[in-house]
């Protein structure tokens, strides 16, 4: 064969790329699970070799997770947690972007009104707001369920943080994509919504999913009020049966559970919303 033929070269070759690798994205996640399955052992060993009352929990585990109903009836343990804080989330979302819209108006009123809520409840602890709103309301004629109390405490006071997230994310967004759309003669609620309100979602999920967790777990606040919500049961049982580490420490696992949830939806909400926006590498 003469050594002056050049054979042509392959503009693309074909490239075999394995299907896992140990370095890649999945070999990562799985290091991430074994991590946390050995430290899930460690901890599940600890709590065992503590001789906890096993057969306790069993017993009083289908009532504190709202499985039953509470002597006059109504939700008690996960199920009433659960429903204090979807309702104190909705509640608090409406709160935050009213809240949200007048610090960012020109209107002296409205921008006054939100800053001074925002500032009282930001300033104060959300265990004496709840006492105000369950205690001291009725004093000048205003009675409450402890039920309401609860729900009124949490989105006032979970609103008036949310507030800054809301208005963070409102402001990350470039003035002239609202000017642009504008210009194309698009209404003011379509700005908001199709244009403003996704692009500002991918700022305010991550701190808006950590203010929801929070919320969870300061529902138990509202046990100073008398519901039979999980922390409430959690410590009824421990007083009557004097195993206290076995109804904290079961409470503890089902809030902790429950946040992972959360955390899960918060992802997925987040890589929902960021698919518009390549990640630096």
């Amino acid at each position: 064969m003469p050594s002056d033929i050049v054979l042509p070269a392959i503009e693309n070759p074909v490239q075999v790329r394995p299907r896992f690798s140990v370095a890649g994205p999945a070999g990562f996640r799985l290091r991430v699970q074994l991590v946390w399955l050995a430290l899930l052992t460690g901890l599940l060993s600890l709590f065992y070799n503590l001789g906890l009352d096993f057969g306790l929990i069993g017993q009083k585990l289908p009532f504190m997770l709202g499985l039953r109903l509470s002597p006059d009836g109504f939700v008690q343990g996960v199920a009433l947690t659960l429903l204090i804080t979807v309702i104190s989330m909705v509640v608090s979302l409406v709160v935050a972007v009213l809240t949200a819209l007048g610090r960012l108006s020109s209107n002296a009123l409205a921008f006054g009104v939100a800053t001074f809520y925002a500032s009282f409840f930001r300033g104060t602890p959300l265990l004496v707001q709840v006492l105000i709103i369950y205690l001291a309301l009725p004093q000048f004629g205003i009675v409450l369920s402890g039920f309401a109390s609860g729900i009124l405490a949490l989105s006032l006071n979970y609103g008036a943080y949310l507030a800054e997230t809301i208005r963070a994310g409102i402001l990350s967004v470039p003035r002239g994509q609202a000017e642009a759309a504008r210009a194309l003669g698009l209404g003011r609620g379509v700005i908001a919504f199709k244009i403003i309100a996704p692009q500002a979602m991918r700022i305010i999920i991550p701190p808006a999913g950590g203010n929801f967790i929070s919320m969870l777990k300061d529902s138990s606040l509202v046990s100073v009020m008398g519901l039979w919500e999980l922390n409430f049961l959690a410590q009824s049982y421990g007083r009557s049966t004097y195993h206290y580490m076995e109804m904290l420490l079961t409470a503890a696992a089902i809030y902790w559970l429950l946040s992972i949830g959360l955390e899960l939806l918060q992802n997925r909400l987040e890589r929902r919303f960021g698919r518009g926006f390549a990640a630096d590498r």
